[in-house]
């Protein structure tokens, strides 16, 4: 109940239906198996990027049935006092043999989420969703690198525009890994689109109406709604906003044409998959050119790209 309040507050009985059943179901697998052995005052939505950047294991089905069987009990008890007329936290299924998966976006799940009128969030607009998301599709940037992009992190290099993932000291942020730090040449469907309108003068980040929270990385907010509307839409537990990364990475490493694995984990900084002294000493000497055509290797045919600024 505690792990709930904290999730959702304090929420009289009559508003917990089977749809905040879900959610919470949700957010529970998300979840790094290790939260339970650590301090419970973490910032949970904080701790469920952290799973998403690092791909940790989540919490089991088996934990997740415990902590559901609890407040069912609970529930029977309300049910019986006639403070609540049913149980939204009774059959639920639960996978006892693996973990909450991940996996691709597919087609059909791109267009139903981009296609959709539905974003509600009052804090976030849907034009910052739509380029936040669109972002992630074309480029297989993970959250924080995207919500912590300044104005300035936008330049050519060799001619070519690109995201320059570096560290912000001055803001106590820094990529996950130093194979983090990279230049991302900017999708030509991205510029067509109008990813660049979103500078504002004299503004500090692209995405300028995010707010930084007092505890927990920028881009909290935009995750932890991203979340909610993919349930709210049907969407799901399966895929995340980190599964976005998975997308890239499957779509390019299945793409027809001649690109490296080199050119792959450079753009998407993962350490090069070839151990070998080549791989680790030349990793960062790869041509902007050739990271231009990577990232233009990924393509989505089906998905509609209309303008919301």
């Amino acid at each position: 109940m505690a792990l709930f309040v904290q999730a959702f507050g304090d929420k009289p009985v009559q508003e917990i239906t089977g749809r905040v059943a879900g959610q919470f179901r949700d957010l529970l697998f998300s979840l790094p198996s290790s939260y339970a052995k650590s301090k419970q005052d973490m910032d949970l939505n904080a701790e469920v990027e952290r799973a998403q950047e690092f791909d940790l294991p989540t919490l089991s089905g088996k934990s997740v049935k415990n902590h559901f069987m609890r407040l069912s009990a609970l529930w029977n008890q309300l049910i019986r006092r006639e403070i609540a007329e049913k149980n939204p936290w009774s059959n639920w299924d639960f996978d006892l043999t693996k973990r909450n998966p991940r996996r691709a976006w597919t087609d059909d799940e791109l267009v139903a989420l981009l296609s959709s009128s539905a974003w509600t969030c009052s804090t976030i607009s849907q034009a910052a969703f739509a380029g936040i998301t669109l972002i992630a599709a074309y480029s297989g940037m993970r959250l924080g690198e995207i919500c912590n992009l300044r104005n300035e992190d936008i330049q050519e290099v060799d001619g070519i525009p690109c995201f320059l993932i570096r560290p912000h000291p001055e803001d106590k942020w820094t990529p996950k890994t130093e194979a983090g730090i990279r230049n991302v040449p900017i999708h030509n469907a991205l510029l067509d689109w109008g990813i660049l309108d979103f500078r504002k003068d004299g503004g500090k980040f692209l995405f300028s109406e995010l707010k930084t929270p007092k505890t927990g990385p920028r881009g909290t907010d935009f995750g932890r709604n991203f979340s909610k509307f993919k349930t709210t839409i049907g969407l799901p537990a399966a895929i995340t906003f980190h599964s976005f990364r998975h997308t890239v990475s499957t779509r390019l490493r299945n793409q027809a044409g001649d690109l490296r694995e080199l050119w792959i984990d450079a753009l998407l900084g993962h350490e090069a998959s070839h151990k070998s002294q080549g791989a680790t000493t030349y990793l960062s000497g790869i041509e902007t050119e050739n990271l231009k055509q990577t990232v233009e290797a990924v393509s989505y045919p089906t998905l509609p790209l209309r303008r919301v600024l």
